[in-house]
């Protein structure tokens, strides 16, 4: 059954609605840091487990897998419950995965852990944004995403170089047993603050992956993939680089991760005030700029000042790609917005899954350096990719899908869009 728009309305009109959406932020907090922690603890937790570092890297590569899954199938199993229970489900599933990561006795168990946590990831993604635009107004959408956002910024800023530094200090198990009682005072937010959202129809897995019949979506979704890929071939590794290569303390490893993590709030700054005009020429070079830096960290490995310089380049430039690409999504698909969400969080993860075992395999079989190279190089490809496409499908995007935006927004008004 659809909710009435004026239904939908009077429900979000509740005080009540907006700690929802903050308690959905602290949500988005607690999943970005979990899912990263490891990059950050990555020597010890090798060490620990007796595995090799590249090895320990696909603790990404597992979460990212599972998050494919789910991003995929989270919304068709949601459409015949309620909400509210899936979204609570998954929390619980992320408080699982970090009480059995911080317990892990071998390198099978810790994988085992982050594969829940992945199911968490993908099903959260894939269901956040339509479950803001039940919770407020349509004139609120845009103020509620905001929030939500936050906790992502928040969290790629300050959990990576807390986690290091806290690690330091109490072993990197103990990292994830200071983060389980947060997420269980999330899990009680959320269970006092989300209302009933009853069930409603879904996108089938068919309808999500029959996006990739239009030309488009299909190339923008290979940029996608190859740019977060070359990304997470390179910054999975960035501990062990910085021990073996530029021989950094934990306490300078700690704030050269929060500097790559606050260069990221001018990062998004910088890349919301260019979409308008500048979003398909962003497109295109923010990869060859971040193969820049990537391939500069290496120049400058043995100097801490320049990898530092480096390091902040790499991550104002590495948060406004995920912000260029879902500037697109409501341009390219916009007639379609909540299959596209599914597809871009499937190619995203999948992209970080295959991006983390090949940068793992690169450092294991050739060399410190081997992943900041083999990702510049799928960087490179990401831009030749979007580079195909400016002058037809990417760029045509914008004309092609206005009449089904306007659709779109049409049947959302009148509660259709359901």
């Amino acid at each position: 059954m659809v909710p009435s728009l004026d239904g939908r309305i009077a429900a979000a009109a509740r005080p009540q609605s907006w700690s929802a959406v903050g308690s959905l932020a602290l949500c988005v907090a607690m999943l970005i840091a979990s899912e990263f922690m490891p990059v950050s603890l990555l020597t010890p937790i090798a060490a620990d487990l007796g595995a090799t570092q590249g090895t320990a890297g696909q603790a990404i590569s597992v979460s990212g897998l599972f998050a494919v899954v789910a991003s995929l199938l989270i919304p068709t199993v949601a459409g015949r419950f309620d909400s509210r229970r899936v979204l609570l489900t998954l929390t619980g599933l992320m408080l699982a995965s970090l009480l059995f990561i911080a317990t892990a006795t071998s390198f099978g168990m810790l994988m085992g852990a982050r594969a829940l946590l992945g199911v968490a990831i993908g099903g959260f993604w894939a269901l956040a944004t339509a479950t803001i635009m039940r919770l407020v107004p349509p004139g609120s959408v845009a103020r509620a995403l905001g929030i939500l956002y936050s906790g992502n910024a928040v969290a790629t800023a300050f959990a990576a170089p807390i986690g290091s530094y806290v690690g330091g200090l109490i072993g990197w198990r103990g990292v994830f047993w200071a983060l389980a009682p947060l997420v269980l005072i999330n899990l009680a937010w959320q269970w006092w603050a989300l209302p009933s959202l009853p069930p409603r129809a879904a996108s089938s897995v068919g309808k999500v992956l029959g996006l990739l019949t239009r030309r488009h979506v299909a190339l923008a979704m290979a940029a996608v993939m190859l740019s977060f890929a070359g990304a997470f071939a390179s910054f999975t590794y960035f501990r062990p680089f910085l021990e073996t290569y530029t021989r950094v303390s934990v306490p300078q490893l700690s704030l050269l991760l929060l500097g790559l993590g606050v260069a990221g709030f001018a990062g998004t700054y910088g890349a919301t005030a260019l979409l308008g005009r500048h979003l398909d020429a962003l497109l295109c070079y923010l990869p060859l700029a971040l193969g820049a830096a990537t391939m500069a960290l290496l120049a400058v490995g043995h100097a801490l000042w320049g990898v530092g310089a480096m390091m902040v380049l790499w991550g104002a430039v590495n948060s406004a790609i995920p912000v260029c690409w879902s500037a697109w999504l409501a341009r390219g698909v916009g007639d379609d917005p909540e299959s596209g969400g599914g597809l871009m969080v499937a190619a995203i993860q999948l992209a970080i899954m295959l991006g983390a075992a090949f940068g793992g395999a690169l450092l294991d079989h050739v060399s410190i350096a081997a992943p900041f190279v083999g990702g510049t190089v799928l960087l490179a490809l990401a831009s030749l990719a979007v580079s195909v496409g400016r002058n037809s499908p990417l760029a045509a995007a914008a004309t092609s899908t206005s009449e089904g935006v306007t659709a779109w927004q049409g049947r959302r008004l009148d509660g259709q869009g359901d």
